[in-house]
């Protein structure tokens, strides 16, 4: 059915609503020195945050794709009691303040935390305010959205294709991989894209847990927030590749987030 012009009175919020976001776009756009960018960007700071924040996320998308799947799969497939509970608990880093989940990692993971303490004690292995301690914060922050997408897409596939193929005498392992996977690889795809997004992004998780150490912790939102200081012209060209990054991952899963042709 054709709608009609809309309403005066849903026109003028939505408008402010465009407003609240756009405007502050187009004042990143306006600040940022196009003819420095080049420079900005090969300049060794800025450099080195960039380099760092995609290791780290990068590492981040795998380790959250290698724990995330299979937790995924046993969501979509398994009953078991406290269900709902676990699923509740993966999905509250979504909602929870990053600086609240650094602290939550620094207790558990910290030199004094009850798994950092052992961990150093039978390992010598130490994380917090170590590069892999930003990527395991940014995992933390990133992987639940993974775990939605993936849990998503597994309920979507018809379980008679599982069904068929253990009648044919494959193992659950080779149902997995031969079966399951290929068929949620479009969901996978798109967890993953947001799980980087959110990885690349990540700030008050990492700068709690993993501090801001150049060359080993300060990834490109935590180098923006200290360029702005000495450096406003590397920030807002930081920011602008951060920005360039979510917008793209938005536009290549916009058929998926929101049904867009």
């Amino acid at each position: 059915m054709r709608q009609g012009r809309p309403p005066l009175g849903l026109l003028i919020p939505a408008g402010g609503a465009v407003a609240l976001v756009v405007l502050p776009l187009v004042g990143l756009l306006q600040r940022t020195p196009w003819s420095q960018m080049r420079a900005q960007l090969l300049s060794a700071d800025v450099g080195t945050a960039l380099r760092l924040s995609l290791e780290c996320s990068v590492a981040a998308v795998a380790l959250s794709v290698t724990l995330g799947v299979p937790l995924a799969w046993i969501l979509a497939r398994v009953p078991f009691p406290g269900r709902a509970v676990v699923r509740a608990l993966v999905t509250l880093p979504m909602v929870l303040p990053p600086v609240v989940g650094g602290v939550a990692l620094l207790l558990a993971f910290g030199r004094r935390g009850f798994v950092g303490e052992a961990l150093d004690r039978l390992t010598g292995v130490t994380l917090p305010f170590t590069t892999a301690g930003a990527v395991l914060a940014e995992a933390f922050v990133a992987m639940p959205f993974l775990v939605v997408a993936v849990e998503a897409g597994i309920r979507q596939v018809d379980q008679r294709y599982e069904d068929a193929a253990a009648t044919l005498g494959a193992g659950p392992w080779t149902r997995f991989w031969r079966v399951t996977l290929p068929l949620v690889a479009p969901s996978l795809g798109a967890g993953a894209a947001l799980c980087w997004a959110r990885a690349l992004g990540e700030f008050g998780a990492t700068i709690t847990f993993a501090g801001n150490f150049p060359g080993r912790t300060q990834t490109m939102p935590l180098a923006v927030y200290i360029a702005l200081e000495t450096n406003p012209d590397g920030a807002v060209a930081l920011s602008l590749i951060l920005l360039a990054v979510s917008l793209l991952v938005l536009i290549v899963l916009r058929h998926r987030l929101i049904g867009d042709p």
